[in-house]
This record gives structure tokens, C-alpha cells and sequence, in this order.
């Protein structure tokens, strides 16, 4: 019998580049009448089911707590792809893919409160001929992770040895709290579920730009050789939201900025943009290395939580004419909270390729302008023969005279995702005035197909037995060892309330963190 393992072990580059088609299976997705299923989860199978990457076979079970019918839920799926998906609805193909759609009503409290869904999902094995392969996506709030993996054990939906097909469940994030609820979370998982069924997502992953960054690095022999210390003076991570919290006010006040954005999102990218290169491109290979990175990182120990990092609150404010709320003000937030918006980092990495060059890591709430982007800034000349022939200040990114700017490569993963490359060139003339100039690739203009949806590649890969690009449960570990040791140092020594908030919305934030970048005489960029 054919493992997750060996499956994902298949996968080499090679492999990579074919057009790839999962075995028929079932999509569990609990949580059916929310959002995330409404907004990305169906748009994205649908849109892989139209460009006929799912076999005929998949079908597709929506599992809510609410009552509800195979027809109703079908129609507002129509409405979510409808309204955001890639691939709009046409009648022929929405009849086709809506044919496997089935809705059921779970009850965690019930005894037998998942026996309707077993009985769908047999159904489907014996009409569709999916035999025995399932994928849980647990579109649920956190606290009800652990239980439903554990239900799903022990009512014999989850991996049994020797019963046909596989069982695979794709969780969301937060992968816990802190360190320690992590621990305790990825136990739980494993009571009812291997290590190499779980598929921890993060959908920043899936963002083609991410990807592309592992080929950017290790496809093009220019580039790696000074992936160094030697040649980069510092990277920055960011990302930036141009809104407030809106109706997620009650999860921010428990999750905050670092939690939420920091430990997954942004170490992910950290990861990815430092690790080695992996000897192949299998699934464990990679994730191997990103895990070495990550073990690499110095500790911020709680006692130095305040001299390394930054955090912020958003104030009230006006921006772009429209009167908008501070943090305090959002709908489920105290009055008098002091959970951060915002924060910024500076990480050490200690190994012989990043040692002495620092990664500056920020993420806010109601900055300038929606952004996530990575900057490698290289190191300035060590000489400039020019001097005093340089040219006086001029007008929109012209040096002054005796300063060149150093290189700078920009991988924008969202709105806009592209690569692009800043150097100093001569301005035309009898003067010699230097000036920053970029070349850039866009995915938009330099392939004829729009990129596809994050969750698309990720769903595909799930059902492809492929977890390149999912966190495996010691990726996740040592990213809360890192942010809990921060967090222990916060509640230690929290902010002065009467400073906080202390940045007003439509800036890039506290200053403080302007201040923080100027003490090693560098300063962030503005995406």
C-alpha cells in the first residue's frame, strides 16, 4: 500500500513539472457555512475542478452545526464563486462540479452526532467510487481543533491500518497559543492522526511568489553565491494592512499582531528566504532545512523582549477623508486594551551564512497601504570612484553628490506579485549623475494565465499527497519557542497605558520603530 510518505517522496522536480491529477476522493470541509468556505475553499475547488486538475470522481461534503440542505448549501457556494472566485460559474461545469456537493449536520455534544456523515461519505465511496480517500479541512475556530480531530478518531473516520484509502486533515492557523499549547495540540492531533497526515496551512505559501522564490534562489547561478552575509547587509519582512481589525476584534484581543501574523506568516517567509539549499526537492528535504533555519534563530529572551522589539496600538484618526476608529473603539476590543497592532522585530540568525546580517520583521494593522513584500538590501560599495563628478541633487530618485545607493531586490508577494531589482545607472548627458533604476518582472505581463489562487495549489497538493508547502509539527514548534519567550517578556513589562495607542492610522506606525531602525543606521523601507 502506497504512504503519504512514499507519495510525497515521488514528487521530485522533475515530477513537479507534469500536470498532476489527485485520485478521486472526498473533501470534508467543517465549517461549511462560513467564510473561508464561502470566500476561498469552493471558488478554489471549483476553479481546479473547471480546469480540469480534480477528477470527475471528487465530490465535495460540507459539514456544518447548523440545519441546513444538499440544495441551500450548493446555492450560496454558487454565490461565494460567484462573487470572488477566479473561475466564474458557468451553467454546464457549476452542474458538473455541484453534482458531488452534499451538505451535512454534525453534533460534537451528540453520541451519535456524526453518524449522518459517515453514512454520506459511504455513499459517496460506493456512487463515486472514491474509495476510502478523505480530506478533513477543519474550517473551525481553534479551541475546536483538538476535540473534532479526536471525534474523528474515535468514531473510526480517521486512519484505521489496513482500511482502504487515506485520511488526511488540513488545520488552519493558529496552531496554539504559545510553545506549550502547541505541544499539547499537536498530542492531541496525533491520537487520531500520523504526522505525515496533518497538513498545517498557511496560505501565504501558497502565494506564487513564495514559491517562485525557491526556484529564484536555487535555479539561477548568479543569485545563490551571494545569498550571504558577505554581500547582504539586511533583510526586511513586511506586512502591512491598510485596515483596522473590523469584526475581528475579539480574536485580536486574544491573539495580537505577534501571534496572528509574526509566528506564522512572517517566520514562514523567514524561513524560506534563509534556509540552505536542499540536496532535492522532496517534501521532507525542504522542510528539513527550513526547520535548520529556525533552530539558527537567537533567542530574544524575555528580559530583552523590549530592547529587541517594538509593538504599537492603532490611535483613531482620519485617513484619506473618512474618520476611522482607534483599536479601543472596534466592536469586542476593552476599552482600555493594550494588545498590539503592530509590531516590529530584529532576528539574529546564527550560522555561517546570516551571521552578522539581521532580518527586520513588521507587521501592522491600518498602515499606509496593503503590502507584503521581502527586500534584500545589499551591501553599499566598499569605494566610489565618482566623488565629487557626481551631479547636484535632481528631481524623483537622483543621488547626491558622493552618495550611491546600494542594490536592492524587492519580491512582492501581494497586491501586486513581482520581482524586481534596483541598481544605479547613468543618467544621459554630459554630466555624470547616477540614478536608481529597476528592473522587474511581473507575473501579470509575463505569462498569458492570471496566477491561481493560493488555496488552489495548496487543496491540489493536500490531495496530491504533497506537504512541500504545509508546516510540519517541529516548523511550528520552533517558531513558538522563539515568539513565546517574546510574549513572556511583553506580559512581564507591559506597555504604559497612557502611551498606548501610540501610532495614528494611515502612518507606518509607531515611532519608535523609526527609532529602533536608526540606532543600527539603517532605516525601513516604504513599500
Amino acid at each position: 500500500m502506497t504512504t503519504d510518505v512514499d507519495a510525497a517522496a515521488k514528487l521530485v522536480m522533475g515530477e513537479r513539472t507534469q500536470r498532476r491529477t489527485p485520485v478521486p476522493c472526498v473533501m470534508v470541509i467543517f465549517g461549511a457555512t462560513g467564510d473561508l468556505a464561502k470566500r476561498k475553499l469552493v471558488p478554489a475547488l471549483y476553479a481546479l475542478a473547471s480546469e480540469g486538475l480534480l477528477p470527475e470522481e471528487f465530490a465535495v461534503v460540507g459539514a456544518g452545526r447548523s440545519e441546513s440542505n444538499d440544495d441551500a448549501w450548493r446555492a450560496a457556494m454558487r454565490e461565494g464563486v460567484e462573487r470572488y472566485g477566479r473561475v466564474r460559474p458557468q451553467d454546464a461545469p457549476w452542474e458538473r462540479f455541484a453534482a458531488g456537493m452534499r451538505y451535512v449536520h454534525y453534533d460534537m455534544e451528540s453520541p451519535g452526532g456524526f453518524d449522518h456523515l459517515r453514512h454520506v461519505i459511504d455513499d459517496i465511496d460506493r456512487e463515486r467510487g472514491t474509495e476510502g480517500n478523505r480530506v478533513y479541512y477543519f474550517s473551525v475556530p481553534p479551541s475546536a481543533v483538538a476535540a473534532l480531530a479526536g471525534r474523528l478518531g474515535s468514531e473510526g473516520l480517521a486512519h484505521a491500518d489496513g482500511a482502504p484509502g487515506f485520511r488526511r486533515l488540513i488545520a488552519e492557523k493558529p496552531f496554539g497559543r504559545n510553545l506549550e499549547s502547541a505541544l499539547r495540540l499537536n498530542v492531541r492531533l496525533h491520537d487520531a492522526f500520523r504526522e505525515e497526515e496533518i497538513y498545517r496551512i498557511d496560505h501565504y505559501l501558497g502565494k506564487e511568489t513564495v514559491q517562485n522564490l525557491l526556484v529564484f534562489r536555487f535555479a539561477n547561478g548568479i543569485f545563490e553565491p551571494i545569498w550571504n552575509r558577505q554581500y547582504i547587509d539586511h533583510v526586511q519582512i513586511t506586512v502591512a494592512e491598510s485596515i483596522g481589525v473590523e469584526n475581528r476584534g475579539a480574536y485580536y484581543e486574544e491573539s495580537g499582531a505577534l501571534r496572528d501574523i509574526i509566528q506564522n506568516h512572517v517566520m514562514q517567509l523567514m524561513s524560506v528566504v534563509g534556509m540552505e539549499a536542499p540536496s532535492n526537492f522532496r517534501a521532507e528535504t525542504v522542510r528539513d532545512e527550513k526547520v535548520k533555519l529556525l533552530r539558527a534563530v537567537r533567542p530574544i529572551h524575555p528580559e530583552d523582549a523590549l530592547q529587541r522589539t517594538i509593538r504599537g496600538q492603532y490611535a483613531g484618526g482620519i485617513v484619506d477623508g473618512t474618520s476611522v476608529r482607534s483599536y479601543r473603539e472596534e466592536r469586542g476590543v476593552s476599552h482600555d486594551s493594550l494588545r498590539e497592532t503592530f509590531v516590529a522585530l530584529k532576528v539574529d540568525i546564527d550560522n555561517w551564512r546570516w551571521a552578522g546580517t539581521p532580518f527586520y520583521l513588521r507587521t501592522g494593522k491600518h498602515l499606509p497601504r496593503r503590502a507584503t513584500e521581502i527586500a534584500i538590501q545589499f551591501r553599499r560599495v566598499p569605494h566610489s570612484p565618482f566623488g565629487g563628478q557626481l551631479a547636484m541633487m535632481l528631481p524623483s530618485g537622483v543621488l547626491p553628490p558622493n552618495a550611491i545607493d546600494p542594490n536592492l531586490l524587492i519580491l512582492r508577494i501581494q497586491p501586486d506579485e513581482c520581482i524586481s531589482l534596483r541598481f544605479a545607472a547613468k543618467v544621459p548627458g554630459q554630466a555624470v549623475s547616477i540614478q536608481n533604476v529597476n528592473m522587474e518582472f511581473l507575473y501579470r505581463s509575463s505569462f498569458d494565465r492570471p496566477s491561481p489562487d493560493a488555496y488552489e495549489r495548496l487543496l491540489l497538493d493536500c490531495m496530491l499527497g504533497d506537504p512541500t508547502l504545509f508546516a510540519r509539527e517541529d516548523e511550528v514548534e520552533e517558531a513558538w519557542r522563539f515568539c513565546t519567550a517574546i510574549l513572556d517578556g511583553w506580559r512581564a513589562r507591559p506597555p504604559d497605558r497612557a502611551n498606548c495607542p501610540n501610532y495614528p492610522p494611515g502612518s507606518w506606525g509607531p515611532e519608535s520603530a523609526t527609532e529602533f531602525m536608526a540606532r543600527d543606521g539603517r532605516s525601513w523601507r516604504e513599500v
